[in-house]
């Protein structure tokens, strides 16, 4: 079966878009190890949100991370407003590469 290109570009792109219900999913139950942000390619940060969540859970019993862990959950909570704009920004990226 022979698929003209703009086909085949548009399987590539139903295959590789991301959701935004997936994303908030991933948010709602593995949101403080930034799983969210991992899903959506926006690794950077996501490493950031995991380590500062870990730090935090090390740094507990000295009572440090009882402070601390409230960066990454802000954060978070802001991601709540963020993840369709990330979503978009990601499938846009994807169309323009393909």
């Amino acid at each position: 079966m022979n698929l003209t290109p703009d086909t085949q570009r548009m399987l590539v792109y139903d295959a590789n878009k991301k959701s935004t219900g997936v994303a908030y999913l991933l948010w709602f139950f593995l949101g403080m190890l930034g799983i969210h942000r991992f899903y959506l390619a926006k690794t950077g940060s996501g490493v950031a949100i995991l380590l500062l969540t870990l730090v935090s859970a090390v740094l507990m019993p000295a009572g440090i991370g009882l402070v601390t862990i409230f960066i990454p959950g802000f954060w978070v909570l802001i991601d709540l407003f963020l993840i369709p704009g990330m979503a978009r920004s990601y499938n846009m990226g994807l169309i323009s590469r393909l």
